[in-house]
């Protein structure tokens, strides 16, 4: 018909408001902060700790660390450091976890699944200091060091397999879910088919008895010290008059 005219095209539908692939059914967890830029006193300070920190484990066979770093497990933030969150979890004849936070409440940042068994790195643990270095080959392309698919591991001086970042299962979620109102521990987490289950995390005790069949968690604050975009550390940071174990863990691309 003369004169008519098309009706409007329909507008585009709304996005999408379904939940990220990442998140889990009942997890309220956060993603992290986005990172701002470090300045410029702060790179140098970390180039020059970089010549202290990241040193020894370039050839972490050896694995000879200085022993100076011992003093750093105190509550003292270490000048350059970021606080960051640091869970260490498993079942004990499996492979132990490592997960990364920006703070308890905020998704991992880093997941790495460790060749290490959980009972084997508590076990170290229970006898002093541990010294985790992972080590990766460089390579072409500007990938961030927490972005490195696969490592290989050292536990004091001893090859100990591979490390391999991984994104969250919901069985990972989970238990971040369960301790998001714990900051620092130890013990036991039901599993997720337990019918005394709750996300209450405080009804979970570090006093709770530890067998084969449990699944085990260690929690602490971690200072997080880049010392260039090649390596940098997280050391647990003990609470004040505490004598607990001490856990430094090394990246580092050679």
């Amino acid at each position: 018909m003369a004169g008519s005219r098309k009706p409007p095209p329909p507008p585009p539908p709304p996005p999408s408001s379904s939940p990220s692939p990442s998140r889990s059914p009942g997890v309220s967890l956060q993603p992290s902060s986005p990172r701002k830029n470090p300045s410029k006193s702060t790179k140098m300070f970390r180039r020059v700790r970089s010549v202290f920190r990241s040193f020894p484990i370039i050839t972490p066979a050896a694995c000879k660390f200085p022993v100076s770093l011992h003093n750093h497990h105190d509550n003292h933030h270490i000048p350059g450091g970021t606080r960051m969150t640091g869970t260490l979890f498993g079942y004990r004849k499996t492979r132990i976890n490592l997960a990364i936070q920006e703070n308890p409440r905020c998704l991992p940042v880093l997941l790495l699944e460790l060749s290490m068994p959980t009972g084997k790195l508590l076990q170290e643990m229970g006898l002093g200091l541990v010294r985790i270095a992972m080590e990766c080959e460089k390579r072409s392309g500007k990938t961030k060091l927490v972005d490195e698919p696969i490592w290989t591991m050292y536990c004091n001086g001893r090859k100990m397999g591979y490390g391999v970042k991984r994104e969250p299962t919901d069985d990972d979620l989970y238990v971040m879910q369960l301790l998001h109102a714990i900051s620092m521990g130890a013990g036991v987490l039901p599993t997720a088919g337990d019918n005394n289950t709750s996300d209450n995390a405080t009804a979970v005790t570090a006093t709770a008895p530890s067998t084969d069949g449990e699944l085990t968690y260690m929690r602490a604050h971690f200072e997080r010290v880049i010392g260039s975009k090649d390596s940098e550390t997280y050391y647990m940071m003990n609470p004040d008059g505490s004598s607990g174990p001490e856990l430094s863990i090394f990246f580092v691309r050679v």
